[in-house]
């Protein structure tokens, strides 16, 4: 069974510690398990039950009658809000944590099918795709949901992503070009990707290289291209080399880096301005617009 701490609940459900203990008290409802030391821990049904929990309550439902419903009547009355014209994205987040949980890809997909709907497939990457993958790091980052779980949703993720660039028009000759690539050593793509989707629709011309792109490809790369601007994605933890090396290449090729992910694997001051941390969609749509007006 995979296990979740009162922190991790309380973060992915939006429901305090303080309300989960006196619901325990009060209504005997969803009483966590306990370790040998007492310390209490919940079940992954249970998170899945208390996220839906708190989309309801965050919705003007008492936890006096949710308490009472059963959870075929939790799940039908949930699926109404996030489905529904003026859904928050709050709750799309939180709804799309239980599609990962359950691997559900049918109401994956009809969560983000009516996002897009509302909002378009751009805003629906930046202010909803984007902040769940942050959302879910709670889980991800104490190892606490499954590697299926975690590739599962991943992959249906990487999927929209690539199907919507491909449904884009390519930049024409005089449009800007962009240079996405993943170093040695790292492989979360989906942050990659989206770069190149955004890119790709605000009219730039990109060139993917994908994952595990060696430096000295790179140096030959830009020789030929000679893209306005070259980015990437830094997650995996680096030696204390890696920046020498990044420093050393960069004067080499001469073009600007810009890069997101984890802000603590590199110092762009180092980089005499060649290197710019983007700390998300929007910082990354920004740059692009000043890169070319």
């Amino acid at each position: 069974m995979i296990t979740y701490s009162v922190a991790q609940v309380e973060a992915l459900t939006g429901i305090s510690a303080h309300s989960l203990r006196i619901w325990e008290r009060r209504f005997d409802f969803v009483e966590p398990f306990r370790t040998d030391t007492n310390i209490r821990y919940y079940s992954d049904d249970q998170l899945k039950k208390l996220i839906n929990v708190g989309i309801l309550l965050r919705n003007d439902h008492k936890i006096s009658k949710v308490v009472a419903m059963k959870d075929a009547e939790i799940h039908d009355l949930v699926s109404k809000i996030v489905l529904q014209p003026n859904s928050s994205s709050e709750e799309d987040i939180k709804a799309l944590a239980v599609c990962m949980i359950e691997m559900n890809e049918l109401k994956f997909i009809e969560i983000y099918n009516a996002y897009i709907q509302r909002h378009g497939l751009l805003k629906t990457f930046v202010s909803l795709i984007y902040p769940f993958l942050n959302h879910v790091g709670v889980l991800w980052g104490t190892n606490k949901a499954m590697p299926a779980q975690e590739h599962f949703i991943s992959n249906l993720i990487r999927q929209k992503l690539i199907a919507a660039t491909d449904a884009l028009p390519l930049g024409d000759k005089d449009a800007p070009d962009l240079l996405l690539f993943l170093l040695d050593g790292e492989d979360h793509e989906i942050g990659l990707l989206l770069a190149n989707y955004i890119a790709r629709e605000m009219g730039w011309r990109t060139y993917y290289l994908g994952q595990d792109v060696p430096s000295d490809n790179l140096i030959s790369v830009t020789a030929q291209l000679k893209p306005l601007a070259m980015f990437t994605m830094m997650i995996s933890p680096r030696n204390a080399k890696f920046e020498i090396m990044l420093g050393e290449l960069l004067e080499t090729i001469g073009i600007p880096l810009l890069y997101s992910g984890n802000p603590t694997l590199l110092d762009p001051t180092a980089f005499d301005k060649k290197a710019t941390y983007l700390n998300s969609p929007e910082a990354f749509i920004d740059h692009l617009k000043n890169l070319h007006p």
